[in-house]
């Protein structure tokens, strides 16, 4: 393979691995400061022994995510030089931003939320948890703030061949980043929702702390819910957004070669052609396509044939057509996960809430196998995005082959990126090995009936059951 291919396969390797644990992280963090919460409402302890118990599992995933993503910042100077020298004044700072505040208040907070427990008063407390959320809520959103100027570049002019940052505000107030921002962070409390409540569906089917269980995956699957309809309709508006910005991308989701005509209808499945421009075997949704880009049933969307025509006036020579096969098939796969996620909120919440689930075993165990289905639609996401944006790094001006590192050699690539798969592999490993002795453990129990105590925040007692 050539250098080009063999950095794109490291900057999806990395990127892929480290976007397994961004998302749990900032579902993780909701759920437990939602748990808190209701502890300090409530004055239930059992909402203590949840925030705990979760808790440990965030941070076990925090810790971890830290670690994939200082690799995946190194290879951006590694392997894509060229584009660090063109963009790196613009795309470095909200990245800076990212690391300076948003990731030092995550990890400040944390660590007075980890070692404040019985020194602070539960107000205080809680605070910390919540500004933990918010710091990865921000992290997230400097994260995409970068990866939108990639999408749709705004508030920059070039200047000696080099992108010089001419408006910080263009930046931040970029109408991609807007529609990319929820959608993603709406997908992460999904994650964080679906991975409490499959673990928690694992319990339940081994009767193991059967209120602990059932109060955590009733909460989850309620966030779950909430997030999974949330994720469908920002998507729905992000799609209608790429329509006007970014067509090619849109068109090759679809295998759209030709015109749609008017109405479109939307291609459900079919077997793409990218030698001859057609496609074979479709099944289409009649007038679909065209609500979809435009809320109406009217409207043409423009193909990938047509596109390209433009393309070549506007940009010079070139094939500006994305893999089409792959953009196609990644769009239908997460499009299917976020049905799904949807689909299994309503049953689980009303099982849930009519306190049918220990019975249901035929849906606890596929609540099992749902842990998997956010991480299958945000990669899948991930993988439309970036690979319909080819190609284009910076969508419009500069394209991926002219953005890799001129003095790399194949060889020094397959060494980092079977150095960084081995890497990935243990801190995998890892992962597994500290969630599944957390959860054979269980939450420390107590037995709330020998808890005499008029005071239901009285610490010395709750340690003393414990004890």
């Amino acid at each position: 393979m050539d250098v080009l291919s063999l950095a794109r396969f490291q900057y999806a390797a990395t990127t892929i691995f480290h976007f397994f644990f961004v998302p749990l992280s900032i579902g993780l963090v909701l759920l437990v400061s939602i748990m808190e919460t209701l502890y300090v409402v409530k004055k239930n302890k059992i909402y203590k022994e949840m925030t705990q118990f979760w808790g440990k599992l965030f941070l076990i995933n925090f810790a971890i995510g830290v670690v994939t993503g200082i690799l995946q910042e190194f290879q951006f100077g590694m392997n894509w030089s060229e584009y660090s020298r063109f963009m790196g004044d613009v795309f470095g700072a909200p990245l800076a931003i990212e690391a300076l505040l948003a990731f030092f208040m995550e990890s400040t907070f944390i660590g007075i939320w980890l070692f404040g427990w019985d020194r602070l008063s539960k107000g205080v407390h809680l605070a910390c948890i919540w500004l933990v959320t918010a710091g990865t809520t921000l992290s997230a959103l400097w994260i995409l703030t970068a990866n939108s100027f990639m999408q749709h570049p705004a508030g920059f002019a070039v200047h000696n061949g080099r992108a010089v940052m001419t408006n910080f505000f263009a930046l931040v107030a970029n109408p991609q980043l807007w529609v990319e921002f929820p959608h993603t962070v709406f997908g992460s409390f999904a994650t964080g929702a679906f991975v409490v409540a499959g673990i928690s569906a694992i319990c339940l089917l081994k009767k193991k702390n059967l209120d602990f269980y059932k109060k955590s995956f009733k909460l989850a699957i309620v966030v779950g819910l909430v997030s999974g309809i949330a994720l469908t309709l920002f998507g729905h508006v992000q799609a209608q957004y790429l329509v006007r910005t970014q067509p090619m991308k849109m068109a090759a989701s679809e295998g759209l070669w030709k015109d749609s005509g008017n109405p479109g209808a939307w291609t459900v499945t079919a077997a793409i052609d990218p030698a001859k421009h057609e496609n074979s075997g479709e099944i289409k949704i009649p007038y679909l396509l065209s609500y979809l880009s435009y809320s109406k049933f009217s409207g043409s969307v423009r193909g990938m044939d047509t596109l390209q025509k433009e393309y070549i006036q506007k940009y010079g020579d070139g094939n500006y057509i994305p893999p089409v096969r792959t953009t196609f098939w990644s769009f239908r796969i997460m499009s299917v996960m976020g049905g799904l996620l949807c689909l299994l909120g309503i049953i689980g919440a009303v099982l849930a809430f009519r306190n049918k689930l220990v019975e249901n075993k035929w849906f606890l165990r596929l609540m099992v196998a749902a842990i998997a289905f956010p991480y299958i639609g945000e990669t899948m996401g991930w993988v439309m995005t970036e690979i319909g944006r080819q190609p284009w790094t910076v969508f419009g001006y500069m394209q991926t082959q002219a953005s890799v590192s001129p003095n790399v050699t194949s060889g020094e690539l397959l060494f980092s990126i079977i150095s960084f798969l081995t890497m990935y592999s243990v801190l995998g490993g890892v992962m597994v090995y500290l969630f599944s002795r957390v959860i054979k453990q269980g939450p420390q129990l107590i037995d709330h009936n020998k808890v005499h105590s008029d005071d239901p925040f009285d610490e010395e007692a709750y340690q003393v059951v414990t004890k």
